[in-house]
């Protein structure tokens, strides 16, 4: 009787041994962001949409739920996929990525005055956004690949190197600096967590300090002998006097500063921006952290910053606890991502770095953004199905 009881125990602690993980505060996190985003948006964009041709204010708000219904379905998907399928398409996916950017330049769609789009059955896809998935299954792979080989000097610089290429070509042919600031900053994240020596990246980035510094200074010294050309360079010049340049290049940064600042603690109340009342250029893109602010004050700004950190410390747990390095590497990709466009969107709007068009994840309107967002979370929930509950 007691060897009975004895094999009925083990048999349960077998069993319990063999039960898959899945992190549901994750996917209440990614959920909350979405539903939020779409009623942010709804508050930022219906005074838009009641201006167009066809008058709609929930125009935006439908485009963005028919993107995010698709985007919750190809997550579902993903998630039910075991991530190491994804690794024989890596290499595919990084050229592909690469082709798309460069179909811009013959078949680009151009909207706000940016060439970004490549229209595809009537469906608007953002080359850039493809191309952050495609860089973190291909990284991943190849770290894997690599073993000890990445912690010497010819290892480092190949890995280091891989986002580059694309990196430039987002800047270049689509103009969008911010996008390929964050797929070459996933591209060293990755890095940094694979390799011990961290002297390299202290060298990186002190290195990548000078060269701003340095090009900020040159921009004034231009400026002062009136030789300055070019809207990237008007940029810097705006950002550092956004006053100066009230009615062009600093006009969204005042905005939007006003707005931030007009919201006090507790907001104005959901919907009562003025702001949005064609004030604020672009309210329901770059510039919806500042409705935030204008609507739910400090308070839902900070309430918003804390589900984002609460959803890092998520991807931090299943990368910790990942069956392989691989599922590490592609959850720290995701988490990457994710935090640096975060950073980045805060900073533009808050005036701390110049204005580059940056969306805020999941809330920002943007059907492609949330459509690869979502494949991403799809990852990250697959690799933690990969975890096992442990024998207690």
């Amino acid at each position: 009787m007691a060897e009975r009881r004895y094999g009925n125990n083990q048999g349960r602690r077998s069993k319990a041994q063999q039960e898959t993980f899945f992190d549901y505060t994750l996917l209440f996190i990614v959920l909350f962001l979405l539903a939020f985003g779409l009623v942010i948006l709804y508050s930022s964009s219906s005074y838009d949409g009641s201006l167009m041709e066809n008058p709609d204010p929930a125009f935006f708000l439908k485009k963005q739920a028919g993107a995010t219904v698709v985007g919750l379905a190809a997550m579902i998907v993903v998630a039910n996929i075991p991530y190491h399928f994804w690794e024989r398409f890596a290499m595919l996916g990084y050229i592909v990525s690469i082709i798309l950017i460069l179909l811009i330049i013959p078949f680009g769609v151009e909207a706000n005055g940016a060439k970004r789009w490549l229209k595809v059955a009537g469906i608007s896809i953002q080359p850039a956004e493809v191309a952050k998935l495609a860089v973190i299954l291909f990284l991943a792979s190849l770290i894997c690949r690599m073993g000890r080989k990445i912690r010497t000097g010819k290892g480092f610089i190949t890995v280091l190197f891989v986002p580059v290429p694309i990196s430039l070509m987002v800047w270049q042919i689509t103009e969008n600096m911010s996008s390929a600031i964050i797929i070459l900053g996933i591209g060293v994240l990755m890095l940094f967590v694979s390799t011990p020596d961290y002297r390299r990246f202290v060298a990186l980035g002190l290195g990548g300090t000078v060269i701003c510094a340095i090009a900020v200074f040159v921009i004034l010294k231009l400026n002062e002998a009136g030789s300055i050309e070019g809207v990237r360079s008007t940029r810097i010049l705006a950002w550092l006097n956004p006053e100066a340049y009230a009615s062009g290049k600093g006009f969204q940064t005042l905005q939007a500063l006003y707005a931030i600042g007009s919201g006090g603690i507790l907001g104005k109340g959901l919907g009562q921006s003025m702001q949005k009342l064609g004030f604020l250029p672009e309210a329901q893109n770059d510039m919806i952290f500042s409705i935030i602010c204008e609507e739910l004050g400090l308070f839902g700004a900070i309430s918003i910053m804390l589900m984002f950190l609460l959803l890092i410390w998520r991807f931090m747990v299943i990368a910790n606890n990942a069956p392989d390095l691989f599922g590490a590497l592609l959850v720290v990709g995701v988490m990457g991502h994710i935090a640096i466009q975060v950073i980045l969107n805060v900073a533009v709007v808050t005036n701390t770095i110049p204005n580059t068009g940056i969306s805020l994840p999941f809330i920002s309107y943007g059907g492609s953004s949330v459509l690869f967002l979502l494949m991403e979370i799809g990852l990250v929930l697959s690799v933690g199905r990969g975890i096992r509950f442990k024998d207690l």
